[in-house]
Parts: structure tokens; C-alpha cells; sequence
């Protein structure tokens, strides 16, 4: 046998395998193929000039192929997807709505909450703290006849005046705070 028929056999098996891996699910790029036989042939130490065009013609056919085929698959998919369609909502948002507010909050109105009134506030070392007896006087920060603060879970909602009703202290509101302030003081 002369050189030039041992790397067409050489090629031919390696394409059949290429082949049998093909159909074994992994894809195999009949130009790598190629490529990798040419490399072969060249380590080998023969090859003419004719021998490498054809193996060139054939890795570039088989790249077409799979170029063709792709297009193919591509094409097929494309088919059968659809544009998707929605239903116009616009005129259902613009309907007037049954009485759905009040029903919303309903869930909402048996949550307690924790309401607290302040008078003032100060700041007291722990050796004056531990000075503290009966009758002993705390400096608030609040002058007389200023508003208390109410304060609901621990945020500032509404001011307003101490009263006493039925012996128990009581608070008359004055001022419910816009929630412009309570961003303000949040800050």
C-alpha cells in the first residue's frame, strides 16, 4: 500500500467515529474532525498535496452540512412558536369597584396596637439615677403647658393635653401629624 492510501484510511475511520459519536448525542464538528485528521497525518510524516485538499473539501462540506442543519432546526422552531396575546385589562382597572375598601381593612381591624403618651424626656447619669429617693424631682426637657407626644408602636402620630376622666389621666388631641412630618422625623 502506498502512503497516500494509509491516511485515507487513516480519515475514513476517523470520520466513522466522528460519525458514531454523532449519533450518540454529542455533536462533533466534522471541520474539528478534520482538522485533528489532518494534524494525524502530518505527525505521521505523509500526506500529499491532493490527499490534504480532499480532506479540506470534505471538513468544510461537513461544516456546510451542519451550518444547513442548524438553519434547519432553527426554521422548524420557529414555526411552531406563536406571538403571545394578553387580554386588555384597561377598561376592567377603570371600572368602579364594589365596596372593596372597606372589606380590605377589615382583616386589619383587630391588630392591637401599643399607644403611649410622653410627657418629657431627659438623660440621668447611673450615679444620679441611684440617687433617686422619694420625692426626689426629674427635670423634663418639655416646658409646662407644651403638648404631650403620642406615639403609636413607638412612632409619632398625634400631640395634644393632658385631661383627667374618671380619676385616670387622659389625652385631648390637638395636632395629628401629616405624614410629611413623620417622614421629616424619620430622617
Amino acid at each position: 500500500m502506498a502512503p497516500d492510501d494509509i491516511d485515507q484510511d487513516q480519515l475514513a475511520a476517523e470520520w466513522a467515529a466522528a460519525l458514531e459519536d454523532d449519533k450518540g448525542g454529542a455533536e462533533v464538528d466534522p471541520f474539528e474532525a478534520a482538522m485533528g485528521a489532518v494534524a494525524a497525518g502530518a505527525g505521521a510524516g505523509g500526506g500529499s498535496d491532493d490527499a490534504l485538499a480532499e480532506q479540506w473539501a470534505a471538513a468544510l462540506a461537513g461544516e456546510e452540512e451542519t451550518s444547513v442543519k442548524r438553519e434547519r432546526e432553527q426554521a422548524t422552531l420557529s414555526a411552531k412558536s406563536r406571538e403571545a396575546t394578553f387580554k386588555d385589562l384597561t377598561q376592567e382597572a377603570k371600572a368602579p369597584r364594589p365596596e372593596t375598601g372597606r372589606r380590605d381593612l377589615d382583616f386589619i381591624l383587630d391588630i392591637p396596637l401599643d399607644v403611649s403618651a410622653e410627657l418629657g424626656r431627659t438623660k440621668l447619669l447611673i450615679n444620679e439615677l441611684l440617687q433617686l429617693g422619694q420625692g426626689s424631682v426629674i427635670e423634663l426637657n418639655k416646658l409646662a403647658g407644651e403638648p404631650l407626644e403620642i406615639y403609636v408602636n413607638g412612632k409619632l402620630v398625634a400631640r395634644g393635653e393632658a385631661v383627667v376622666i374618671n380619676e385616670k389621666f387622659g389625652v385631648r388631641l390637638t395636632d395629628i401629624i401629616s405624614p410629611i412630618e413623620r417622614v421629616k422625623q424619620l430622617g
